[in-house]
Order: C-alpha cells, then structure tokens, then sequence
C-alpha cells in the first residue's frame, strides 16, 4: 500500500529522543520543551510560542485567554476537520458557519463582508449581531490544506468590526502569505503536529502570538495553572495541556527538516498538477495570490470523486474524501450558516486527497498518477 500521509523520520529522532531516555527526562519538564517553543519560535519569526498537547488544545487556550464564552459566537468556516468547531463548542461558545469559496477552499471573504454588513452593529467596540445583540468575539480562518485566504482583506475586516482572529493554521506550518507566516497574522495562531501533519510529535501542538502579556497567560494556563515551582499552588482553574519533553524532542528533530520537507511537498505538487492536469473532469485547488502554501496533502476535485475513491484504495493508493461539512453533523445541523451556494457541501462531495507523504519516491508518484489515469482512460 501507498499510505496517504505518514511521518518522514529521517533525521535526529532517535538521537533525540535516546537523550531523553537515557537522562530520564520524558516527561512534561525537560530542555526540549523550550528547545521547540524557541525553533519553531524562530522558524515562523513569531515572537512567542507555546506548546501543548494537540492542536485543539490551543484553540481551546486561545478562546479562554480572549474571555469567549456562553452567549458568544465564534465565526468559522463550514468546511473544515472537526477539532475546529468542537474547541469553540468547549468554551460553550456558539459557532457562526460562513460558507467557504469555490476555487480556494478557504473563507469566503466576499460573503463575509456583505454578511457582517448587513447583519451586525457596533457598539463601544464590541461587534454583535443585530438580530440577537450576541457579541461575535472571533473569527477562525482555517487555512485549509496550507493554503490561506486573502488575509490582508481579513485583517481589515478584523479591525473595521473589532473581531479579533485566531487562526487555525494547524494544517499551515511552513505557509506565508507574502512572506509572513501562517499563524502570525491573529491574535493567536496554532499548529498541529499530529502523525499526518507535515512534521510530527506524534500528538501535539503549539500556540502564537505576539504578544508578551498573552504568552504568559498561555504558558500558565496550559501547565494547569501553578505559581510556584515547589509548592502546589494554582491561582485559577488551568489546563493539563503540556507537551512531553520526549515528543518535543522529536520536534525538534522534524523541524530542523521542514525546509527539506516543504521542498519535497512541492515537488510532490507540482507533479501531480502537471500530470493530471486536463485527465478527466479533475480540477484543482486555487492557491490565494500572495501565498506561498506548504503543500501538506494533495487534493483535488471530480465529480466521479466515490468511484475513485474506491478504485484508488482497492488498488492500494490509500485515499481518502474531505472533511464532512459541519454543517452537515448531527451535533452542529442546527447552527446558523451563511451561505448562497453551499459551495462546502459541493466541495466535500467531489474532493479527494490522494497519497502525500513526505517521503514518497518519484516512482511511487509515478505510480500513483497511473492508477488515477487509468481510471479515467
């Protein structure tokens, strides 16, 4: 089998994490800890970093560290993984669903725009809507796949309705949108390094911002809150979100290979992009102007998209559909959806992503692109 997304080891892992075990230090204190918040901190020139255990866990910090709670909305995409709506749904937020746009995936910015103009007020700085007078205290781009959205456009809207933004980038490490790194643009960012992103802890995350004051309160919050490093002495109600020292240490392997990961992601993308092009009915993900995306996992869309799917893994080319909108979940159907085309549903019903691992050979590539054009030949 061709696995769809697997972990590339290739590097100081085992050198690492052998430095972990053989000084004991697996656990949730150690240098490696500190060792990735400050790489990574440096990779995505962001001023602060703060690990923990998985992505969802940082947007869960975030939203606590910004006072959202009952009786708030949070704005966020329709098509996106799960883990996206079910942090807002932690803070007993309610999710807002903007429809996204049909070419890129990403938030549609232009329905967004007339949404919120017709629809909300402001009042001392406070954006809410006028049919409820709800206070909208986020919004959540989720840059799907690397790509982004227009996010100067966004960051205007930002500050023109007082909604501050935390950007689900767990899908984005290593993507700029002219030239600024996916993550930083928010109030907070996250990262995910789950087993399938394109560098791994095998479960973690990690959270940005610029901001000294937040930094603190997110370090504190998510080592469940104690003052003192001897006594047991917690000051609020805090989180066990840390981030062992032996997976931040595979981290810290996976990070000093990302440029040499990206490179080969885009390798990877380039190729099935010229050798699929004009087969069948595919078409591709529109990449935003002004991004430079990191390529993480290869999907595209056709209307033969169950059919493929099936022959593809029957075939062993691990493949797999998009994300259910959540919309169309049992727990979120009734959420309100801003919508015209339900162009998130029309996505999921056609999009497949196909193998994508860092670490596929060219001939593993070239295997893949035969058993899609046989498919359609």
């Amino acid at each position: 089998m061709i696995p769809l997304s697997i972990p590339h080891l290739a590097g100081n892992e085992w050198t690492y994490v052998k430095e972990c075990l053989d000084t004991g230090w697996v656990s949730t204190a150690g240098a490696y800890v500190s060792r990735f918040e400050e790489d990574i901190a440096a990779f995505t020139r962001s001023k602060y970093a703060i690990s923990c255990m998985n992505g969802t866990a940082g947007l869960h910090t975030a939203m606590n560290l910004l006072g959202i709670g009952r009786g708030d909305y949070v704005l966020a995409p329709n098509l996106t993984f799960v883990a996206t709506l079910n942090a807002i749904s932690y803070t007993k937020a309610d999710p807002l669903l903007i429809d996204v746009d049909p070419a890129s995936w990403q938030l549609d910015l232009k329905l967004l725009e007339r949404w919120l103009a017709e629809h909300t007020s402001i009042t001392d700085t406070v954006c809410t809507l006028r049919e409820d007078g709800r206070r909208i205290a986020a919004i959540m781009p989720v840059h799907v796949l690397g790509n982004l959205c227009d996010m100067d456009r966004l960051q205007q809207l930002s500050e023109a309705y007082h909604i501050p933004i935390i950007e689900d980038s767990t899908e984005a490490l290593g993507s700029t949108f002219k030239g600024q790194h996916a993550g930083t643009f928010g109030v907070f960012g996250t990262s995910s390094f789950n087993g399938n992103k394109i560098i791994t802890t095998g479960g973690g995350g990690m959270v940005f911002t610029q901001d000294e004051h937040l930094a603190t309160r997110a370090k504190h919050l998510t080592t469940t809150a104690k003052t003192d490093p001897l006594d047991y002495f917690h000051d609020e109600v805090g989180y066990n979100y840390r981030l062992v020292n032996v997976l931040a240490a595979i981290g810290v392997a996976q990070l000093e290979q990302l440029p040499d990961l990206i490179r080969r992601k885009k390798h990877m993308d380039a190729y099935y992009r010229e050798q699929l092009g004009g087969v069948g009915d595919i078409s591709f993900q529109r990449i935003t102007p002004g991004v430079d995306p990191n390529c993480w996992l290869f999907t595209f869309r056709t209307g033969r998209m169950r059919e493929l799917l099936t022959y593809l893994n029957d075939r062993g080319i691990q493949s797999r559909p998009f994300w259910t909108p959540m919309h169309d979940l049992p727990m979120y159907e009734r959420l309100r959806y801003v919508t015209e085309a339900n162009n998130a549903r029309a996505v999921h019903a056609t999009a497949i992503s196909i193998p994508s691992s860092s670490g596929l050979t060219d001939d593993q590539l070239a295997e893949v692109v035969g058993h899609v054009r046989a498919f359609y030949s």
